[in-house]
Parts: structure tokens; C-alpha cells; sequence
């Protein structure tokens, strides 16, 4: 287990509700920290087996080039794009501080941090697994029937199944 992280990147955008905030823009800075499995990265000193900063990067980067009303939107989609590049998380934190935001005084910063942890243990079968419980997750695409769906969602719950259980299921 490894953290990865950046921090203190630093971005000029286009946030806020007032239309003087999306016209003239402000300062951010965003930091993310990825709890990751680096052990075959290490082994293998291979770069497509761990994160890439350059990718974390211009993930932010493109975030914070479309505008928003909130940055806890935009903490969301950097989440939600890390979740997608890198499908070995276990656990994130994004923080995004607004430099100097309109309050009416001296505020050096308003912040908003999210926090993701991914690790979970199989409903059925009790093993230790990864699921981002939500549409990016890979169980979305295992190959079981609606009604097979239905069915495991009476018995097991809010609990989700790995990947083998899930096979198990789809026959």
C-alpha cells in the first residue's frame, strides 16, 4: 500500500454563483491523495501499473477548465474521473481551496474536501474487494439477467459481490 499524491497544484478558473466570479475568475489549489496497491508497479518498475501524475494532473486540469456553480462539483468529477483511469483505488482525497473568495472580508480560502474509500468485502463470499458503488464500477457490466439482479439485491442488500461471485450468478 502506497499514497500518492499531489498537492498544490494551482489553477486560475471560473467558479462561483455570482456572474463576477465566472467573468473575472480566481485562484485554486488542489491537492489529491490516492491510497493505491503499488506492489506490482514496484516489482516491475513499470509505469501502467501505478499512477500517473501527468494523468492526475490534466484530470484537474480539465476539470477545473469547465465552469461551475460549486467546487464541490468540481471535486466530484475530479473523483469521478480518477475512479475511471485508474480502476485500483482504494482510497482518494480530493481538496480544492478557492483563493480569496467574495465573502465580504479578508478569507484567505474556502475549502471543500472529499474522501472516497473503495475497499469493501464481498457480500456472499467475504473477500476483500474494490467497488466505486457507482455507474463506473465494473459490476455494472458483469453479464447477469435483470431478474438474476433483482433477485441478489433481496438477498444480499446494499452489500456488494465480486467479480467470481457475480460469474457464479450470471451461470
Amino acid at each position: 500500500m502506497a499514497v500518492i499524491a499531489l498537492e498544490g497544484m494551482h489553477f486560475y478558473a471560473y467558479h462561483g454563483v455570482y456572474e463576477e466570479e465566472k467573468r473575472i475568475g480566481g485562484e485554486y489549489i488542489v491537492d489529491v491523495s490516492l491510497d493505491v496497491d503499488v506492489t506490482q508497479a514496484a516489482l516491475s518498475d513499470d509505469l501502467q501499473r501505478t499512477v500517473n501524475y501527468e494523468t492526475v494532473h490534466l484530470i484537474c486540469e480539465t476539470a477545473m477548465r469547465k465552469s461551475s456553480n460549486l467546487i464541490e462539483n468540481v471535486a466530484e468529477r475530479i473523483a469521478l474521473q480518477l475512479k475511471h483511469q485508474f480502476g485500483f483505488i482504494r482510497e482518494m482525497t480530493i481538496r480544492i481551496r478557492k483563493k480569496n473568495p467574495p465573502l465580504g472580508g479578508q478569507v484567505d480560502y474556502a475549502m471543500v474536501e472529499v474522501d472516497g474509500n473503495f475497499q469493501k468485502s464481498c457480500g456472499r463470499c467475504g473477500r476483500p474487494m474494490l467497488c466505486y458503488g457507482d455507474r463506473s464500477c465494473w459490476c455494472m457490466d458483469a453479464p447477469v439477467k435483470d431478474a438474476a439482479r433483482e433477485s441478489l439485491k433481496l438477498q444480499y442488500g446494499d452489500r456488494c459481490l465480486c467479480r467470481d461471485c457475480l460469474l457464479f450468478f450470471a451461470g
